[in-house]
């Protein structure tokens, strides 16, 4: 059964998380989010659903303007092969979120563990950082060590790496 935001809020009360959260017409693109700088402080996400080779599942969240060497960004993390990215269907059945409202909070429905989440070192820079709650008409901030305590509670302890901003022969 795929979690709805209430019971993820619920979650996150559960792990004393404070999670103010916002509604907002659908958002689909970095560029339609950008509108609502401004009103919500902190750091905003852009979220890479990939898998290699071998099927190995990875998330990785970035900061929404972060460029990413998506042709070398396999070596850096170990997968086997260049990485393309996950079907609509592997999404729903992994995350339980549709494209458009890819997020971290999906690892809570990823309960064989299949998906390693990645936090770009650049985003954790940020004391706030904020994600669509499984659906994209919010957006929910947390601290970023609460981030990382919601990600360890679902059995998804976050690599963080420095995975933007790198040169292509970097990585």
């Amino acid at each position: 059964m795929t979690t709805t935001p209430d019971q993820l809020f619920a979650y996150l009360d559960g792990l004393g998380i404070a999670h103010p959260t916002i509604s907002h017409p659908p958002l689909f693109t970095v560029e339609q989010s950008q509108t609502l700088r401004g009103q919500i402080p902190g750091g905003h996400t852009k979220n890479l659903f990939l898998r290699d080779k071998k099927q190995a599942v990875f998330l990785v969240v970035a900061e929404e303007d972060a460029e990413i060497d998506l042709k070398g960004l396999h070596r850096l993390l170990g997968a086997s092969g260049r990485f393309s990215f996950g079907s609509p269907d592997l999404l729903r059945e992994l995350l339980g979120v549709t494209p458009g409202s890819v997020t971290a909070f999906g690892a809570i429905n990823d309960n064989e563990g299949r998906v390693t989440v990645v936090l770009d070192a650049a985003l954790m820079e940020h004391a706030v950082i904020n994600a669509h709650p499984l659906i994209n008409t919010m957006t929910t901030s947390l601290t970023r060590d609460d981030l990382v305590k919601f990600l360890e509670s679902t059995g998804h302890p976050p690599r963080i790496e420095k995975v933007s901003g790198l040169l292509p022969e970097a990585v």
